[in-house]
């Protein structure tokens, strides 16, 4: 049986990431805290970051791992992480960091889902001032 692209258990609200590479490990952390991907992946996360920033404009990142990286991943999921106070990716305000790991190339139709959802500011605001676990879902839920 495959997992849930997104769970509760892979959201977290009000995160407090000190800087970028903490924001990214934790997002990554979730992934493989469930099961998602092998430790290995979150460095190629942040590997990822170097080469080119995951940083897609409105407040969110979307950082996911090299190529390479797909040996690491399990199965495909996503992780969310609401940072209400933001941290900076490089001059650049996230609130909203969307981890993914894709099995495949279900990581580009799971990219193109979010670009969608993320390109209407009002998605963005409902996403950041959400309170709870399902509000997440329910914006995303087409990911699933």
């Amino acid at each position: 049986m495959t997992k849930e692209i997104l769970t509760k258990d892979t959201i977290v609200l009000g995160a407090h990431p000190n800087n970028k590479e903490e924001a990214i490990r934790f997002t990554g952390n979730i992934l493989r805290d469930h099961g998602y991907v092998e430790a290995t992946y979150v460095e190629k996360m942040l590997e990822r970051e170097q080469v080119t920033t995951t940083y897609i404009g409105n407040n969110v990142a979307i950082p996911h791992g090299t190529e390479d990286a797909k040996k690491a991943v399990l199965e495909t999921g996503i992780s969310v992480v609401i940072v209400p106070e933001g941290v900076d990716f490089d001059g650049n305000t996230v609130k909203i960091l969307i981890g993914i790991a894709g099995k495949g190339d279900e990581h580009l139709e799971i990219l193109s889902k979010i670009a969608i959802v993320c390109s209407e500011e009002e998605n963005i605001t409902k996403l950041i001032q959400a309170e709870t676990k399902d509000e997440i879902i329910n914006l995303l839920g087409g990911v699933n």
